[in-house]
């Protein structure tokens, strides 16, 4: 099962480079069928990173979230859905490019860091072995696919001229992130408190996720303001899903605390939010 997981875990990063090459390479006219292919690269890749998350779920016995591998696997794919559903909806192509980017970049770093941990199941630790995590970690993963999503338009907007019309939906979408990480921080505060009996700590992760999160409200308060509309507007999104990223990544490779629980490299059975 192991080797399985990591040829399919190897042919979604495929997937998924090749469709960020193939929207980078049809965001000109008369690439239409370039454009269709990379959208069957990035559904195909979306069906598999399903595929490994349930062949995940097979091996652990129960729903891939508890380590920051299966977390990648969980906020990648949601991050592709999301994309994909935009894509249907809106019918603006533009940011599949950074977007599947994103993914793929995503992807390799499980490949290069977590290649361990594809067949490896550590019982989890007493903290996880609680109803709260799925509804923690779900949330989390959705709020940071969204707000990956929201970075991914942004960016292409910044340097395309010809998807100049998102400003609204970025706003859309960073605020339905925005709301979910809300969600995800209360709902850790009350976990905590169960777990370890404090809502807060100032943990290293709870306070860069306090940070994320001041950035995004401080975004969407001023949203309506001429002075924090087009590049600036775009550049505060891209920065905010920049501490989302170093939240996850950077917290757990260079601070540690309640959940670090030896870092994400060195355990599988990181708690991740």
């Amino acid at each position: 099962m192991t080797l399985l997981i990591q040829m399919v875990i190897y042919t979604v990063l495929i997937s998924y480079a090749a469709g960020a090459v193939l929207y980078l390479a049809g965001g000109r006219p008369g690439k239409e069928r370039t454009l269709k292919v990379a959208f069957i690269l990035a559904l195909a890749g979306g069906i598999l990173n399903l595929l490994a998350m349930i062949m995940r779920t097979i091996i652990a016995g129960r729903l891939p979230l508890s380590s920051g591998y299966e977390f990648i696997l969980s906020f990648t794919f949601i991050t592709v859905v999301l994309y994909l559903i935009y894509e249907v909806k809106s019918q603006v192509k533009g940011a599949g490019g950074v977007v599947m980017l994103i993914a793929g970049v995503l992807i390799l770093s499980v490949v290069i860091m977590m290649k361990g941990h594809f067949g490896e199941v550590s019982p989890l630790m007493p903290a996880l072995k609680s109803p709260w995590l799925t509804i923690h970690v779900l949330t989390a993963a959705a709020a940071y696919a969204s707000f990956a999503l929201a970075a991914g338009l942004a960016v292409m907007q910044l340097i395309k001229t010809d998807i100049n019309n998102q400003e609204e939906n970025i706003y859309r979408i960073t605020a339905v992130g925005f709301v979910l990480l809300s969600l995800s921080i209360v709902l850790g505060a009350i976990w905590a408190e169960q777990a370890w009996g404090s809502y807060w700590s100032w943990d290293p992760k709870e306070v860069w996720a306090l940070v994320t999160w001041i950035i995004y409200a401080i975004y969407l308060h001023l949203h309506n303001r001429r002075e924090l509309r087009g590049r600036k507007a775009n550049i505060m999104v891209i920065a905010g899903f920049a501490l989302v990223l170093f939240t996850f990544f950077g917290v757990n490779y260079l601070l540690s605390g309640l959940h670090s629980y030896a870092g994400v490299l060195k355990n599988a059975t990181v708690k991740i939010s």
